[in-house]
């Protein structure tokens, strides 16, 4: 704005100036004809940014595609419709209540990253690209969630990103737009249905336990089973083994261990009791 506003000002003081010069004097004549020269360069003379391009229409049909610059254009016969963004764009869209093959309704929120590598097809294809993106994401993103159920909605998230970039590269590439990413961001299940899901996630993961702990005892049983027709001929075997498991109790507890001896198996024999007592009385 301000550059126009500049030009027209330079145009309209050289052609007063020239009035001036040429008539001595400045007029109501040369006061109009330094407003519409003025008005001429002002339409003809425009600033592109760098990342935009203009799409220059002559008598209504399309004319080239001009900038970064300065871009200059012929007064009345030519004009830009538009000035396409090249810069990468993000657009949110998301599916409200939207149904899975196992009639779960879920809420998806997303991203989509694009921009535009065709000046000319995003001008002259559609009318607004920018809400045909979004649109056109948000119909995908409901039909990708229609033909999967909630786990894989829920396991498949990156699969999920993926078909839709390649769904909406197929369908937006014709208007001149390229699909960088799409990134789902949530995934929310109503809340009268998660406890339910929570219980049957509980449950589940109750089975599995239960399934490895009988898994274990039956590898143990087996074990055991084995262990026992090993000892069952060898009773010295037998008893090392039962030392070495007392042996490792009390290491582990740090307590005492009192285990009888042959030397009180003595006094509880008769023969050996009458023994003594007879030792006992010669002295």
């Amino acid at each position: 704005m301000a550059f126009t506003i500049i030009v027209f000002a330079v145009a309209a003081a050289v052609v007063l100036a020239v009035a001036e010069v040429v008539a001595g004097g400045i007029g109501l004549a040369a006061l109009v004809a330094a407003v519409v020269a003025a008005a001429l360069a002002a339409s003809s003379v425009h600033i592109v940014m760098e990342w935009e391009r203009a799409v220059v229409m002559r008598f209504g049909r399309f004319n080239r595609v001009a900038g970064p610059g300065i871009v200059f254009t012929w007064p009345i016969i030519e004009f830009y419709t538009v000035r396409i963004d090249q810069r990468v764009a993000a657009t949110y869209f998301g599916a409200e209540e939207t149904l899975t093959t196992d009639l779960v309704p879920v809420n998806v929120d997303a991203v989509v990253f694009w921009m535009v590598f065709s000046p000319k097809k995003a001008a002259m294809e559609v009318e607004d690209y920018a809400s045909a993106v979004s649109w056109m994401a948000q119909a995908t993103l409901r039909k990708a969630i229609g033909r999967a159920s909630l786990a894989e909605v829920a396991r498949r998230r990156d699969q999920l990103d993926a078909e839709l970039k390649d769904a909406l590269e197929e369908k937006l590439s014709e208007w001149g737009i390229d699909i960088i990413d799409v990134e789902v961001r949530d995934i929310v299940v109503p809340r009268e249905l998660q406890s339910s899901m929570a219980a049957s996630a509980i449950a589940a993961r109750e089975r599995d336990a239960r399934m490895t702990l009988a898994e274990a005892e039956a590898d143990i049983s087996a074990m055991l089973k084995d262990a026992s027709a090993n000892y069952e001929d060898d009773p010295e075997a037998m008893r090392l083994r039962t030392m070495h498991l007392a042996y490792e109790s009390v290491k582990q507890s740090g307590g005492t261990l009192v285990i009888p001896s042959a030397f009180s198996e003595g006094f509880t024999d008769p023969n050996v009791a009458e023994a003594i007592t007879k030792v006992t009385k010669g002295a």
